[in-house]
């Protein structure tokens, strides 16, 4: 068999790329972390981030041991360089890959650099669903890792592929088909509630939780069938108990959120808090709901 190597175009000394930019796309996903991208887009060339970053010549500094635990921040010349090679416009990337404040050192400096930096558990990006990676990076299977929408408990869902994750800590995204409430809450979450009303909502309902009050028999079934569909939710150190709780706690949070956010903006009196109470029992499908004296939403309802 003949090869014809007199007509193949010549590379140019001490270029690695095996094909053109962009040659390969990979797309980002929305609100995917800029080091879930790169790696994605690192490993569809067969190569790590460091010599992806190293081909495009961005200098990067800092440990990295990956999402979701560090995060890279890009100058605006890096951003730059990737954008030319991925062929995705400057402004859709920055619309897909959320956009934190970087070091001061990386917003101010001209040159084509990147740095790792850590990132807290509580603000971690979490799994995102694996056919929706899939389609966005046909020639591999890495895992990508996005960032919780706004304005909503932090959790993810994918309804098309019935898919969710909680925290950082699941090694992949949860099968939800068994819990079918999660998907049409997240469906009906068409008016976000407000950022005071929701952090109200999320403390109350994790106090509700953690103490097994209102709620528990409930949160425990849907615990149960969440368990069974995904058998590789790891039990320890932390449990699924914990792990899965924002996503148990998710439709009744969403539902006191909505509530709260119907509150006038001066204390009930007793009557009038008596009202909410049965009129939130209805919206939860409780038959009746007590607080103790202690509960955090009896200081909400007594809150300007």
């Amino acid at each position: 068999m003949t090869t014809h190597t007199a007509n193949r175009p010549a590379v140019r000394a001490g270029t690695m790329w095996p094909t053109p930019p962009g040659a390969l796309h990979v797309r980002p996903l929305p609100r995917e972390a800029v080091a879930s991208y790169l790696t994605r887009l690192a490993a569809a060339y067969h190569l790590t981030t460091a010599h992806l970053l190293d081909g495009l010549h961005i200098t990067a500094t800092g440990a990295s041991t990956g999402p979701p635990a560090t995060e890279i921040h890009l100058s605006n010349e890096a951003t730059r360089r990737l954008s030319h090679f991925t062929r995705i416009p400057p402004t859709h990337l920055a619309r897909a890959l959320p956009r934190r404040p970087p070091p001061a050192a990386i917003g101010t400096t001209h040159a084509a650099t990147a740095r790792w930096q850590p990132v807290q558990p509580a603000i971690q990006p979490l799994p995102a669903c694996t056919a929706c990676t899939i389609r966005r990076s046909p020639h591999q299977t890495v895992p990508a890792w996005i960032h919780p929408a706004p304005n909503l408990p932090r959790i993810m869902i994918c309804t098309r592929h019935q898919q969710a994750s909680s925290d950082p800590r699941h090694p992949a995204p949860l099968d939800i088909r068994p819990v079918l409430e999660l998907t049409r809450t997240h469906l009906r979450a068409r008016r976000r509630p407000t950022a005071t009303s929701l952090s109200w909502a999320s403390t109350i309902t994790t106090r509700w939780y953690d103490h097994h009050q209102h709620l528990h028999e409930r949160w425990h079934t849907r615990l149960a069938r969440l368990t069974a569909a995904n058998p590789h939710l790891p039990q320890g150190p932390a449990s699924p108990t914990l792990t899965c709780r924002n996503l148990i706690t998710y439709p009744e949070t969403l539902t006191l959120a909505a509530a709260l956010d119907r509150l006038p903006l001066y204390p009930l009196t007793r009557s009038q808090q008596n009202a909410f109470l049965h009129h939130l029992a209805n919206r939860l499908n409780l038959p009746r709901l007590a607080p103790a004296d202690h509960d955090l939403l009896w200081q909400r309802l007594a809150t300007r």
